[in-house]
């Protein structure tokens, strides 16, 4: 069994955020489509309609981006960071104002970075946990942007 290099596997991590968060290569979003580049054009009145019955509002969505970022990014520096309360924004967040959209939009970005910083420190990857930690921040943030892009085509009907 051959293994893969670290600095290889950095690399290929930092491509697929960048991809989801920032800069469409085209490996899997369509131009334009990043997370950050989709919020831009989204209203605090838009992020605080629910979208279905039972769905939650977008600033929802994006406030648990940034909650599951910010846990992640805890988690690894102290395995003992105490167990986070998963529920609570699905509870809490709804209606918005600019500001705290904005406030929540700005979270998001600060514990992004927190991210990236993690990542650039990180030399090893020292077991398949991690590296499945890593790998899930890209595909939990993508299946976030696809129920945010999702709804936004309910939003905003094409004519």
């Amino acid at each position: 069994m051959s293994s893969i290099q670290s600095e290889h596997f950095t690399k290929a991590l930092f491509m697929l955020l960048d991809e989801t968060f920032d800069n469409v290569q085209g490996m899997y979003l369509d131009k334009n489509t990043s997370l950050f580049e989709t919020l831009a054009g989204i209203t605090a009145d838009e992020a605080s309609i629910p979208v279905g019955g039972k769905c939650a509002t977008l600033a929802a969505q994006v406030k648990h981006t940034a909650f599951y970022l910010d846990v992640i990014e805890k988690n690894f520096r102290d395995p003992n960071y105490p167990k986070a309360d998963w529920g609570e924004i699905w509870r809490t967040v709804n209606r918005v104002t600019p500001e705290e959209w904005q406030s929540i939009q700005g979270e998001l970005r600060t514990n992004y970075n927190l991210v990236l910083d993690l990542i650039k420190s990180t030399q090893d990857w020292p077991s398949e946990s991690e590296i499945g930690s890593a790998i899930a921040i890209v595909v939990h943030t993508a299946y976030h942007l696809g129920e945010i892009r999702q709804a936004l085509c309910v939003l905003r009907p094409v004519d």
